[in-house]
């Protein structure tokens, strides 16, 4: 199988580095595809690399086997010598071709063998190319002969394979599809797909999408062919697709139109110099549709290069910022089809949710429908779980957990029996406790802002209820909150058993809000800005103790041990089992097979994907026996603050 890294994830959507014979390619990718003929390609493909930061691309090996001048300088140079370009190659093998003319005059087993011999980085199968509409039998035997074909070329290729995954809009023959690439291919290439987005079908791509997805294993790499328009790219990402390609630059340019992340534009309908990047400050568009033809060609072309290029850029930001949804939200106001696909998408969640990050830094609202995403879904299926037998609930106005907010909402009547309070947030009613975490303590949303809500004041809640007002009950509701965020991370027997461990809350001299947890003067817990308590070395060795095996624990393997023990990063080759319901971003604890503590870390993969991928960094070692990690800068504001 491939050589594929993950470096960096927003959930499904990641950024990974795949190793070729010529170099790696760093993802998301955009892929241009270029045409073998120099004399049919205005931007050279040279010029993609050095102007545009675009460093693979992807031709047809079957126009250069077909055209004899082109196939003799491939089979004498090599593919990379006919197009002049040192960077990783991507041939494809004449499946749309014979899609689109109904037959090709060569077998699968010839083109892969040319594809060879011309030294391509990245082969692919000549596939059944799968219309989304036709009927069921015809996209299963679509399916069967790909299989069949991508088994042989597997069989015949020691290189790096793109098996195809078609289906059509069945969801069970995509699965199907998606399984057996996942066994064979190192880029698992999601195709049949092209006339959905030329119809703007993006619903049924979701759907597509969300069938195939779970089926295709994390170390391969995605591939969603014909994916070429900027406006489509955070949406493609946001299912973890790792490479685009794009025959559109240059087909947009010949019918002279000029893409922008939010659609596209006819340039002779362009009054203004929308764009100022280097090339349109060097010609502005409003010149552009003066040129003569073939010049004018060349520089939309070369525009809709850079405002791609600039996109998937953006996309990579995205990812590394942990704002994926944010993005794709704000593209799906592009068009209304766009904005179904991603309701779709949200009707899927459960394809989401296994790789859904515990937390993120914020969580901003951008469309009607942010409301809705996988975090936000995660979080009131717990909270329903954690809210059984506790109630009844009485409702406050929005009260902060801070010091100075907390003093006058009483935990208990007079004769001691608690109050449970709830508070309305953009989500629906939270537990006091708990509007802290993730995603209702960062949760920005226009209500937050329009001044609209009347919420009352605490006083107003208490009447009626024999409660002491005159009494600070901070100390009460910091040993409340950190009950409650033990019950949500660890469940209520564990939140029990650590409740007898004498643990103090601490709250920041600043906020007031609550940052360590700690016995004695020794912290056992972080409590960060995402309001999650994570464990330090001394909480994991409580943590240990009271949880049973296999909660909250990663399995290492034996050679790697002595290395985690010490703090080393725990590889992905290196995991032996463990918790499955854990998610990437979640603190865990590192054992051996016999469960004895190693360290204390947090996952960068989810459970899943450990030990599938053979390179990169499975759980991140924040503490050890020898040393901690700090907090991560965001985790909190200021020094911790005793509570009174």
């Amino acid at each position: 199988m491939g050589d594929f890294e993950l470096l960096a994830r927003d959930g499904l959507a990641r950024i990974g580095r795949l190793s070729t014979p010529h170099g790696p390619i760093e993802t998301p990718a955009l892929l241009p595809v270029v045409h073998p003929d120099p004399a049919r390609q205005p931007v050279p493909p040279r010029e993609l690399r050095r102007r545009f930061g675009l460093g693979a691309v992807i031709t047809s090996s079957y126009i250069i086997w077909r055209t004899p001048p082109l196939s003799a300088v491939a089979e004498e140079r090599g593919v990379h010598g006919l197009l002049e370009f040192d960077g990783p190659v991507m041939t494809d093998s004449g499946a749309f071709q014979q899609h689109a003319y109904g037959h090709v005059e060569v077998t699968d087993e010839q083109i892969l063998a040319f594809q060879g011999r011309i030294g391509t980085d990245i082969a692919t199968v000549l596939d059944i190319f799968v219309e989304p509409d036709v009927p069921r039998e015809v996209a299963e035997a679509g399916v069967r002969e790909t299989i069949v074909r991508a088994t042989r070329a597997r069989t015949a290729r020691a290189g790096l394979l793109a098996v195809p995954v078609q289906g059509g809009v069945d969801a069970e023959l995509r699965r199907e599809s998606a399984a057996a690439a996942t066994g064979l291919g190192d880029i698992l290439a999601v195709g049949g797909v092209v006339p959905l987005m030329e119809r703007y079908r993006f619903a049924d791509l979701a759907r597509v999408l969300i069938a195939t997805r779970p089926a295709l294993g994390p170390e391969g790499v995605v591939h969603l062919f014909g994916t070429g328009h900027p406006m489509t790219f955070a949406f493609a990402a946001l299912f973890g697709v790792d490479l685009f390609d794009s025959s559109a630059y240059l087909k947009f340019a010949r019918r002279g139109m000029l893409m922008f992340p939010e659609g596209s534009v006819p340039v002779d309908g362009i009054h203004e110099n929308l764009c100022r990047c280097a090339l349109c400050e060097r010609i502005p568009l409003t010149e552009v549709a003066r040129l003569p033809p073939e010049e004018r060609e060349v520089r939309i072309a070369e525009h809709n290069l850079s405002v791609s290029a600039e996109e998937v850029a953006r996309v990579r930001q995205a990812i590394r910022d942990g704002t994926m949804w944010e993005l794709a939200e704000r593209r799906s106001t592009s068009h209304p089809a766009l904005a179904a696909g991603l309701r779709a998408a949200i009707r899927g969640t459960r394809v989401f949710l296994p790789t859904e990050p515990e937390s993120r830094r914020a969580f901003r609202t951008t469309v009607a429908t942010s409301g809705l995403r996988p975090a936000v879904i995660r979080f009131l299926t717990r909270l329903e779980a954690f809210k059984a037998g506790r109630g009844p609930y009485r409702t406050l106005p929005f009260v902060p957990l801070t010091t100075l907010a907390l003093r006058e909402v009483p935990a208990e009547t007079r004769d001691g029996v608690p109050l449970h309070w709830e508070v309305v947030r953009p989500v629906g009613a939270v537990p006091l406790e708990l509007t802290d975490v993730y995603p209702v303590g960062c949760y920005l949303s226009p209500e937050e802002f329009d001044g609209s809500r009347r919420t009352g004041s605490v006083r107003e809640a208490l009447e009626g209820l024999a409660v002491d007002v005159e009494r600070d009950w901070v100390d009460a509701w910091t040993r409340r909150q950190v009950d409650a965020l033990f019950a949500w991370r660890y469940g209520p027997d564990a939140a029990r058993a650590l409740a007898e461990e004498n643990l103090v809350g601490r709250r920041s001299p600043k906020s007031g809000r609550l940052r360590r947890i700690e016995h004695g003067t020794t912290i056992h817990f972080h409590v960060g800005s995402e309001g999650l308590a994570r464990p330090t070395w001394k909480g994991a060795q409580l943590l240990h103790r009271i949880l049973p095996y296999p909660q909250s624990r990663v399995v290492v393997a034996p050679d790697a041990v002595p290395f985690v023990r010490q703090g080393r990063t725990l590889f992905s080759r290196f995991v032996a089992g463990g918790d499955g319901s854990l998610v990437p971003g979640a603190s865990a604890l590192l054992v051996d097979a016999s469960d004895e503590l190693l360290a204390v870390g947090r996952l960068v993969l989810a459970p899943g994907e450990m030990g599938r991928l053979m390179r990169g960094t499975a759980v991140r070692v924040v503490g050890h026996a020898k040393g901690e990690e700090p907090p991560d800068p965001d985790d909190g504001d200021d020094p911790a603050l005793p509570t009174r």
